[in-house]
């Protein structure tokens, strides 16, 4: 009830009359059945527009700091993130992640979408990060499709650090359902977990234009920490994997990113979770 109420009352009137989000792709949303619903990750309030703009109720998986703070402040924002619909995940590692999949298993088993950010983390730059493998391990155990998303611009409302957004317009583009069903049987296996993950990282990226980094977000932004905490100068997050980067080029990547064709005229945007299986693959460069 809080979730419909702050969706079609309260958050999203105001978000879409202050922000004006564009969507690609809406139709790719399944109206019945489970699917598991993958995103690039670039701020805090892509979790919000997101589950405005999509029909259908999206659970997501949550980082579990969210849910365990203390004081007022930690119980509200525990409370709030309960009645919008996200769950706890755990990224730790191990039997601990291993039961925050299971609460999204129970999901998807039920019928529902399930929002995941595979990178498991915000990107630090801007850029997209590897994949952790928890997406793959969940789709191959219950064969749903996956609806890749890219959100464009909401790291330019709100910055990692803003808590006050800046108001401009944000963009969504869904993307075909990907099936991996030729994989059946094979959920096991470490070799096809990160396969599929790096073909869900792949399709992000040629939808959000983003370059991508062979290297977990979550390292960049730990290497940041320790180099500010140790006072050097910090250089650009994932320089040192520069090499290692993806682009497509304009003619394989067709239109701009974020490029919306209404009748009559092209409106361009402003601007363009798992668990680690410690592989080191990237996606594959087409």
């Amino acid at each position: 009830m809080f979730y419909w109420v702050m969706k079609r009352i309260i958050v999203g009137p105001i978000l879409n009359l202050l922000f004006r989000p564009w969507v690609k792709g809406l139709d790719n949303i399944p109206s019945s059945g489970p699917a598991v619903i993958v995103s690039n990750h670039l701020s805090f309030s892509d979790s919000i527009f997101l589950p405005i703009v999509v029909p259908r109720p999206v659970v997501f998986l949550a980082k579990s700091e969210y849910f365990t703070g203390k004081g007022l402040k930690g119980r509200l924002t525990a409370l709030f993130f309960r009645l919008s619909n996200q769950l706890p995940m755990d990224r730790s590692g191990g039997a601990a992640s291993s039961s925050s999949l299971s609460a999204g298993m129970d999901i998807l088993n039920e019928g529902g979408i399930l929002g995941i950010y595979p990178e498991g983390t915000r990107s630090p730059d801007g850029r997209l990060y590897r994949g952790k493998t928890g997406v793959a391990k969940l789709v191959l155990a219950t064969g749903v499709p996956v609806i890749p998303v890219a959100m464009i611009g909401t790291d330019k409302v709100q910055p990692i650090g803003r808590r006050i957004p800046n108001i401009r317009r944000v963009g969504i583009i869904i993307g075909e359902p990907l099936d991996f069903s030729r994989y059946e049987g094979l959920e096991d296996d470490r070799f096809v977990q990160r396969s599929v993950t790096d073909e869900i990282m792949y399709e992000l990226m040629r939808l959000s234009g983003q370059e991508y980094v062979d290297a977990y977000a979550s390292t960049v932004k730990e290497r940041l920490a320790a180099e500010k905490a140790a006072g050097r100068k910090t250089p650009k997050p994932g320089a040192d994997t520069r090499r290692a980067a993806v682009r497509m080029s304009n003619e394989a990547a067709g239109p701009a990113p974020g490029t919306v064709t209404e009748i009559g005229r092209t409106a361009p945007a402003e601007g363009p979770v798992g668990t680690d299986d410690g592989q080191n693959a990237g996606p594959p460069a087409g």
